[in-house]
């Protein structure tokens, strides 16, 4: 059977989010906080798995590392500034494990959309074209790539600036602050600097006028 999206009781209500699922797993990928099937598992239940999709039988270790690698796959685009790079990551996507789009409602759920291949499709396919399909929504509602990596010198978390307000470049309002006051703090060094060389130099030239000023009487 495919992995198709189980309702928490928040899901169930409101209904899924492929884009924030996929920037979840990306992100948990990249910090290796996914290493383990157990790991991987308790973050898509986070998203509305079931407890019966997630069985070690049904989400197995090759399934989990599949997951992972797709994870990796879509990371490549939520990197790329680029709108063209990365429509054309994402249609090459959709060439390999995506199909006509359907609508389904299964086990008491919501309507939701799925793109992949079929009931049979592994968690891999499914995980890529229900991820694909989130960012080129945002890609073609925002006429560029509204996601990125954080802009914080030390930090790699990978953001969705889908809010209101102008374009993000940090994955929060803790790492854009930090970032703009260690900028200040850099400034006001250089700034400092630049003084303490100024005032050196009109002392060194003060002392030479005296001199020449003695040396002429």
């Amino acid at each position: 059977m495919s992995p198709s999206p189980r309702a928490t009781p928040r899901a169930a209500a409101h209904g899924f989010d492929p884009a924030q699922r996929l920037l979840d797993v990306a992100n948990a990928v990249r910090r290796a906080a996914a290493g383990a099937r157990a790991d991987l598992a308790r973050l898509l239940a986070a998203h509305g798995e079931t407890p019966a999709d997630l069985a070690p039988g049904a989400f197995t270790e090759a399934d989990a590392d599949a997951l992972r690698g797709a994870a990796r796959r879509l990371t490549a685009v939520l990197t790329e500034p680029d709108a063209d790079r990365a429509a054309a990551a994402l249609n090459d996507v959709f060439a390999e494990c995506g199909a006509r789009p359907r609508l389904s409602r299964h086990g008491g759920h919501p309507w939701h959309l799925h793109v992949d291949r079929g009931d049979d499709a592994g968690w891999a396919d499914w995980f890529l074209a229900a991820g694909a399909l989130a960012l080129a929504q945002i890609l073609t509602g925002y006429g560029q790539p509204a996601w990125g990596e954080c802009a914080a010198p030390d930090c790699t978390v990978l953001y969705l600036g889908t809010g209101p307000g102008s374009a993000r470049r940090y994955c929060s309002p803790a790492c854009a602050s930090r970032t703009r006051v260690a900028a200040h703090r850099r400034r006001r060094r250089a700034e400092g600097g630049e003084r303490t060389g100024q005032t050196g130099q009109a002392g060194t030239g003060t002392g030479q006028t005296e001199e020449t000023g003695r040396t002429g009487a």
